[in-house]
């Protein structure tokens, strides 16, 4: 299957042309970018045969089967609803969409035309998060009390940008990283938090979005979540605890890009190191993308996935915004 990738972005160039050209048979055969000079530099450094700037040119190809979309986030929706049309798959970064009702529309879209349509949540393609997942579901630390998730990193110079700068391109710490922490709660604990309450904060890293963002979530079966996210925080580190009746579980280091860091499983019989595949988490988000788009099987996270991450985000700035405890509402999925 040929792909074309739209927005010319760090992600596409570091993480997923080599996962799409890790799949047998496929290729990335266009860019799309908003800026002339950018789309064809962009091309020429990693021998995309085909670059433009105009989105329709690149659906005509009858060849493309696929879509990959990282723009800023306020171009998603239209993007997305773009390639929906023309009958291409659709793995889109998240957030889907600036609103919720943008989200529902690409997914109701989609399942419409008959595509498949993935939200590109890599942390659920991780080998470590997929361990912390089978030792909840198989019990070893009894029933779950809590999840806290530390997901507070330093922003790096060439990702600031429109994310700390742009509220109309769908910048802040929320956008980018909540809805991480809202899939991977939903990934761990296989159910959607019922309601929020936040806080939080812009350090004058940029202007006109928060840069830091506290959370308490509830959850049905009445676990609690604690999530922290900012971008100023250079030396916290990241990972997850899981505190259940019969154990815990501390994953150290592991919110991240790469297969890295590590996993103890504490019970009454002590502490054990936990193994995990090093898999690549983009090739594995990929891998699973083509399976579903042949038939077999379902994206890592799929359409709805990525409405109820960005259902909880957006409940999380409410809540943030108003100081007031926001039932959440998954927009009928």
């Amino acid at each position: 299957m040929h792909w074309a990738f739209v927005g010319a972005s760090t992600i596409a160039a570091q993480h997923m042309l080599n996962a799409v050209r890790r799949q047998p048979g496929h290729s990335v055969t266009w860019i799309v970018s908003n800026s002339p000079d950018r789309v064809q530099t962009w091309a020429a450094e990693h021998d995309i045969p085909n670059a433009t700037t105009d989105l329709q040119q690149a659906l005509t190809d009858a060849s493309v089967g696929a879509v990959y979309i990282s723009s800023t986030n306020e171009k998603h929706h239209a993007q997305a609803m773009a390639a929906i049309a023309a009958g291409k798959h659709v793995l889109c970064e998240k957030p889907l969409g600036m609103t919720q009702d943008e989200a529902v529309e690409m997914v109701r879209a989609a399942q419409d035309t008959g595509v498949t349509f993935g939200t590109n949540h890599h942390l659920r393609c991780s080998g470590s998060h997929r361990a912390v997942r089978e030792l909840i579901a198989s019990g070893r630390i009894g029933k779950v009390l809590s999840l806290r998730i530390h997901h507070a990193v330093h922003l790096p110079d060439n990702l600031q940008g429109w994310r700390i700068n742009s509220a109309d391109a769908g910048g802040g710490v929320i956008p980018d990283i909540v809805v991480h922490d809202a899939d991977v709660t939903r990934f761990l604990l296989q159910e959607d938090p019922a309601s929020v309450v936040a806080q939080m904060t812009s350090s004058g890293m940029g202007q006109g979005v928060e840069d830091s963002c506290m959370s308490v979530w509830t959850m049905p079966s009445g676990a609690m979540v604690m999530t922290h996210e900012s971008f100023t925080h250079p030396f916290a580190g990241s990972g997850l605890e899981v505190h259940g009746t019969e154990g815990s579980i501390f994953a150290k280091g592991v919110m991240t890009q790469r297969p890295v860091g590590e996993i103890a499983l504490v019970t009454e019989a002590g502490s054990e190191d936990v193994p995990f595949s090093d898999q690549d988490l983009y090739v594995q988000g990929v891998s699973d993308f083509v399976a579903a788009a042949s038939g077999q099987g379902r994206p890592a996270a799929d359409g709805p996935d990525g409405v109820k991450s960005l259902s909880v985000a957006l409940s999380v700035r409410e809540a943030a915004a108003t100081g007031q405890r926001v039932n959440i509402n998954y927009g009928g999925f």
